[in-house]
């Protein structure tokens, strides 16, 4: 079954509701969708025949994010520019994608398998990058990629959940992030 691509016209409806979806949803989780096309400036009726469920909308929702976050990586030039220059960009460009769409980068709903697919090749970049951010010697040759990996995840998520995450300045936060990753919190006297 091929999918026909969307009118100019829906392709704008549908990201007006998957905009209007993450403002509401991150305010109020329970939201109905009577709220959210409220919030749409469109008709229940129109969510509704673009988003059969609320979970439809919900996944919909993450491969959005999902593909916004992969743009973002791909800005970095991760293959190309130097590796602590892709390094910081990526970081500032997928805080900006987890800042505005919290809700949907962080719902406990089950991942569609175009939002997995799209989130592997995000994976596969970083590793990538870290790769090339050990060969070029801002990583000790000991550090485990795929450790290093889940640790930068990590600070990302919790400087995108902070309470003052949309309120300071996302370059700031991200040399905090890249320099947290690169140095840690630790003094060299406290080296083991």
């Amino acid at each position: 079954m091929t999918v026909r691509p969307l009118r100019a016209d829906a392709e704008r409806t549908v990201r007006t509701i998957l905009e209007a979806a993450e403002r509401v949803l991150s305010r109020n989780p329970s939201a109905s969708m009577e709220e959210i096309a409220s919030a749409a400036g469109v008709a229940r009726t129109t969510v509704h025949r673009r988003f059969a469920t609320r979970e439809a909308l919900v996944m919909s929702m993450k491969t959005w994010a999902s593909e916004q976050l992969a743009s973002a990586v791909d800005e970095a030039r991760f293959d190309t520019a130097p590796p602590l220059v892709a390094l910081y960009q990526a970081t500032a460009n997928a805080l900006r994608v987890k800042v505005s769409g919290g809700f949907a980068m962080n719902t406990a709903a089950a991942a569609s398998s175009e939002s997995d697919e799209i989130m592997a090749g995000v994976v596969a970049s970083c590793d990538r990058l870290f790769g090339r951010l050990q060969q070029a010697g801002a990583l000790r040759p000991d550090v485990d990629l795929v450790w290093a990996r889940r640790v930068y995840y990590a600070l990302l998520h919790e400087v995108a959940q902070s309470e003052d995450a949309d309120r300071t300045d996302l370059d700031t936060l991200a040399t905090q992030v890249v320099d947290t990753l690169l140095r840690g919190i630790g003094t060299p006297a406290a080296q083991l």
